[in-house]
């Protein structure tokens, strides 16, 4: 797979996103193909892998740690803090919770040092600048290689970077949520900010995964997501046939289809689609050979695009822990 700059790191140009094995989209695939997915992503190239604290309450770190500890210098990994507080989830980015939350992931992990650690989400009631200060301290500590964020405006990144460099800014981005375009990628390109886009195939809605919510299974996230509830979802399918048929037109996969978009937006861009389905995270790899035409990408965004897309990405209480515009 092609590579991409990410700070000081050179990572594959799709990464992996660890999530779905462990949390949110329902119950998590058994261990055996939970570890089909990890250790056949290193076999077809991906060189970056995201995971955090919060997933599965630590699951989804302990899940890596004990897969891929024993290749653990072939690959960059990502794992974030600020939403978890022990066995608990909470938004909470006072330093000795995040050195104390980053001490857990290490052990979890099975390593000596994390590659790229992000805040989480911003705690309002801590100045980012000393959430971003504790996470500095285990940089000089050797804990941690480099900082990252998620979820944040441009404002708020250069707060943060003011105190210590920032490598990389999390936060979604697909053909379906153009948030960033607002502002937080100039930022990010202003500062030499690497920006990693999460849910980039829409939460699977722009692969097909998702034609009737009422199917999707207890505790599956999406049954929160106003985009996947009553009159905005019977809207929002409405746009599928026509994205299918630009895949066609452009000889991939829908999936594929918003990974090459996302790609050609910037070489500053790493998009981390997740699955458990190890056929999925192959064809996922697989976009990165994807050569879209200009023609298609005008398709694509006259298509979907903030005006034609139905509903906010979150309920009002998710949309509150975040900072982002838009």
């Amino acid at each position: 797979m092609e590579k991409r700059k990410l700070g000081q790191f050179e990572v594959s140009a799709i990464g992996l996103g660890c999530m779905s094995l462990s949390h949110a989209y329902g119950t998590p695939p058994r261990r055996a193909q939970a570890e089909r997915v990890l250790l056949g992503a290193l076999d077809a190239g991906y060189t970056f892998f995201d995971t955090a604290a919060i997933y599965g309450m630590g699951h989804n770190e302990t899940l890596v740690g004990e897969v891929l500890g024993h290749r653990r210098r072939e690959f960059v990994l990502a794992s974030k803090c600020g939403m978890s507080n022990g066995d608990q989830r909470e938004i909470n980015g006072r330093p000795d919770v995040l050195k104390a939350t980053c001490e857990d992931s290490l052990r979890r992990l099975r390593t000596d040092v994390i590659d790229l650690y992000y805040l989480h989400r911003w705690d309002k009631r801590v100045p980012i600048e000393e959430s971003v200060g504790a996470l500095a301290d285990l940089v000089k500590e050797g804990k941690v290689r480099a900082i990252g964020l998620s979820e944040v405006s441009a404002p708020a990144l250069r707060r943060a970077h003011a105190v210590h460099p920032i490598t990389a800014l999390q936060t979604e981005y697909s053909p379906w949520t153009r948030n960033p375009e607002i502002a937080v990628l100039e930022a990010c390109r202003e500062l030499g900010v690497t920006f990693v886009a999460f849910s980039p195939v829409a939460r699977g809605f722009l692969a097909g995964g998702v034609t009737d919510p009422a199917a999707l299974p207890d505790g599956d996230l999406r049954k929160t997501m106003p985009r996947f509830q009553g009159e905005a979802f019977v809207a929002n399918l409405k746009l599928l046939e026509g994205f299918k048929a630009l895949a066609r037109e452009a000889g991939c996969t829908p999936a594929q289809l918003c990974l090459a978009w996302l790609l050609r937006k910037g070489v500053d861009i790493v998009p981390i689609p997740g699955t458990a389905n190890p056929d999925h995270m192959v064809e996922n790899a697989r976009a990165a050979d994807v050569r879209l035409s200009d023609a298609v990408i005008a398709k694509v965004e006259e298509l979907v695009n903030p005006q034609t897309v139905s509903g906010p990405r979150y309920a009002p209480a998710a949309q509150a822990t975040v900072d982002t515009e838009g």
